[in-house]
C-alpha cells in the first residue's frame, strides 16, 4: 500500500547516505506491507529527484522490473548493495500500524544501493517487528 508519494526535502540522514546538499529534494516512496492481511512491514524508499524527477519513479506504478529497472533506464542500474541492520524500539506510528502490544523492538534496516560510478541511487528503511521476521545473510569467503 502506497501511503506516500513525491518530491521531499531530503531528511538529514537521508541527504548524507545518497550524498545530496541539506535541502535537496528527493523521491519519497513510503509503503505499508501485509502479509495475509498482516501488517509485516514499513518501507521508505528515497531516490534522488535529480534522477526521479521526470519518471516513471515518481508515479504510482513503476512498471515492470519496480524502482531498480526505472534507475537503470536513466542510466544508474544499481549494481552494489549495502543493509545496516538494528535493533531498536518502534515509534508510537510504528507499533499501532504493525499492531505491536506496546513499543517492541523492531529490525530497522536500511539498504543503500549504488550504481557503477559507486553513486548511491537509492535508500531504503525499513521497519520490521522482530517476532514476524528473520534475517539470514550468506556470503562467500573470499
Amino acid at each position: 500500500e502506497l501511503v506516500e508519494l513525491g518530491a521531499v526535502a531530503a531528511p538529514a540522514e537521508v541527504a548524507e547516505r545518497l550524498r545530496l546538499d541539506p535541502g535537496d529534494q528527493a523521491l519519497i516512496r513510503r509503503r505499508r506491507m501485509y502479509a495475509d492481511d498482516e501488517p509485516m512491514q514499513l518501507a521508505t524508499s528515497y531516490v534522488p529527484w535529480s534522477l526521479a524527477e521526470g519518471t516513471q519513479m515518481a508515479t504510482e506504478d513503476t512498471g515492470p522490473g519496480g524502482l531498480y529497472s526505472r534507475l537503470a533506464d536513466v542510466g544508474h542500474r544499481p549494481v552494489r548493495f549495502t543493509e545496516e541492520v538494528a535493533i531498536r524500539m518502534a515509534s508510537e506510528d510504528e507499533s499501532r500500524f504493525l499492531n505491536l502490544p506496546a513499543p517492541e523492538p523492531v529490525f530497522y534496516l536500511v539498504r543503500t544501493a549504488l550504481d557503477e560510478a559507486d553513486r548511491p541511487v537509492e535508500i531504503c528503511e525499513h521497519i520490521m517487528p522482530g517476532d514476524r521476521w528473520e534475517l539470514t545473510y550468506e556470503w562467500a569467503a573470499d
